[in-house]
């Protein structure tokens, strides 16, 4: 009854009318059906165009057959709409976010939020935690969290990692490494799954600023024999303090250094770098970008080990010499963050002590010092 090319233009007609409304639930997606008068206006212009090139309207053959190519054209265009028109195309439905979506963050402007080097500097609102887990679950990031509990410091384990388990990396898998000179005293604390504790027996050593010291070079060669098999990221801290907020993914990048509280604000002239040039932690007056605190340092197991290897070394040159830095690791810690620049700083947040009382850019106390007499826990 028709020609080929009749019941080309019929069936399309019919599929606009018919099969857009009653598309198969191939999919979950959200369809929008096209208004019924605007398909009966598109089933027209297919149904007049067929007979105009059938014949059946009287024109020029030439004419006809730029008809038939132009026809052929718009058909085909405005069958690749189609599919955008009525599906909610680029609905959040079609798209789902794994959380809530904003361009922008709430900037501050009492604190600096970049280093001159453009490393970020980690304070509250910097970041969107739920895009950063997405991103290292993706990854299947382990993180280690080193301590050194030596002598009396023993007693300030089982507080440190009860509140690591509440506060610190929650959903991420944990290895605490902890070293000690008495491992028999390191009690049972229950853990979370996928989070594990491992104690290292170390020597000791008869003063504290040794004990200090030499954990630069137990880091190191664990960083080789251990750590490296392990986990990912390393995060070094202190083992007399506590969690008391959330820290998470935020701080770790390739290697991080935390600002060191009681300098916050300070001018360079009074960060208590090593000032003797003998020595290998010199840093001179007018030198330093910030002064990093030896309580909270870290990054990937790979730059961790070079830090600390650095660290070592110069502590044992400066041995040869008979010299002893002014704040022992932590002066070479801050050595080596002036020409190895942190790719990431973390703020007071992530180090403070309550003696300090409060402060108008303190909008969080995550990782504070427990109260204790130092005198006493340090005697032997």
């Amino acid at each position: 009854m028709f020609s080929p090319i009749g019941n080309l233009f019929i069936g399309l007609s019919v599929n606009s009318v018919v099969g857009i409304h009653l598309l198969p639930p191939f999919t979950d997606r959200h369809y929008t059906p096209l208004p019924l008068p605007l398909l009966l206006c598109f089933s027209t212009v297919l149904v007049v165009c067929y007979l105009m090139i059938s014949g059946r309207v009287s024109m020029g053959e030439k004419s006809r057959q730029k008809t038939c190519i132009i026809t052929a054209a718009v058909i085909l265009f405005l069958f690749s709409l189609l599919p955008i028109w009525h599906m909610d195309y680029f609905s959040s439905s079609r798209w789902p976010l794994q959380y809530s979506f904003s361009c922008t963050l709430n900037g501050r402007t009492d604190v600096a939020m970049i280093t001159p080097w453009l490393a970020p500097i980690v304070w509250n609102g910097s970041y969107n935690i739920d895009i950063l887990n997405e991103q290292f679950h993706q990854k299947g990031v382990r993180i280690g969290l080193t301590v050194f509990a030596i002598k009396k410091y023993i007693v300030f384990i089982k507080t440190f990692i009860e509140t690591a388990e509440q506060f610190f990396m929650v959903g991420n898998k944990v290895n605490y490494y902890v070293f000690t000179d008495r491992p028999t005293d390191v009690s049972f604390i229950p853990l979370k799954e996928g989070r594990r504790l491992v104690v290292l027996e170390v020597p000791s050593y008869k003063r504290w600023q040794e004990v200090t010291m030499r954990r630069m070079e137990m880091i190191r060669n664990y960083s080789q024999q251990l750590f490296i098999n392990e986990v990912d990221y390393l995060v070094c801290v202190d083992v007399d303090m506590k969690f008391s907020d959330e820290v998470g993914v935020e701080i770790l990048s390739d290697v991080f250094g935390t600002l060191h509280p009681s300098f916050y604000g300070a001018s360079r002239e009074q960060f208590t770098h090593e000032r003797r040039p003998q020595s290998e932690a010199f840093i001179p007056v007018d030198e330093g970008d910030f002064y990093y605190a030896g309580g909270c340092f870290g990054g990937t197991v790979e730059e961790v080990y070079k830090l600390t290897n650095f660290c070592h070394n110069a502590m044992m040159t400066d041995k040869g010499k008979n010299i002893e830095a002014i704040w022992h690791d932590e002066s070479y810690l801050n050595k080596y963050f002036l020409y190895h620049k942190p790719t990431k700083v973390l703020s007071p947040e992530y180090l403070w002590n309550n003696n300090f009382g409060g402060r108008n850019f303190l909008k969080r106390r995550r990782f504070v010092a427990v109260t204790k007499n130092n005198v006493e826990i340090r005697k032997n």
